[in-house]
């Protein structure tokens, strides 16, 4: 099936959220000193999405070139990642260590697809690359500096 439209939304959970204060007092919405998520990205696909497969429990290859010029290649393990592949440009990858993911949800509708995946906030990561999400006693110790 093809998309005529993808976005991926990837949200940090704020642990300290109360749901019961938030209907008792709002609604059931956030608030200012009752926040659901830490933060929100947001990333929308250009190109034009053929298939987005999940992988769970694979390898991510983190390739990069280090300050000195000298490049660098790890496999980061137990990642979770959303595969898209488009006619028009190179697979993409986006997703996090398995062990910072809460959850995520998969919305299909009238040819747009819409991911949501929900981190973990007490885990610490990396957000080394747009969209990757790596847990920190995953990331690669001879990248941290």
């Amino acid at each position: 099936m093809a998309y005529k439209e993808c976005v991926f939304n990837v949200y940090l959970l704020n642990e300290h959220f109360s749901p019961e204060y938030a209907e008792a007092q709002h609604g059931g919405k956030d608030s200012e000193n009752n926040r659901r998520y830490d933060w929100e990205d947001e990333f929308a696909i250009t190109s034009s999405v053929k298939k987005i497969e999940v992988l769970k429990d694979v390898e991510y290859p983190l390739r990069g070139v280090l300050p000195d010029g000298k490049e660098f290649s790890y496999d980061v393990t137990s990642m979770l990642l959303f595969k898209i592949i488009s006619d028009d440009a190179p697979e993409t990858y986006v997703g996090a260590s398995q062990s910072i993911v809460d959850r995520y949800e998969q919305e299909d509708l009238e040819g747009k697809v819409r991911i949501r995946i929900y981190l973990k906030d007490y885990e610490p990561m990396a957000n080394p690359i747009p969209g990757v999400y790596i847990a920190s006693k995953e990331f690669p110790k001879e990248l941290i500096f």
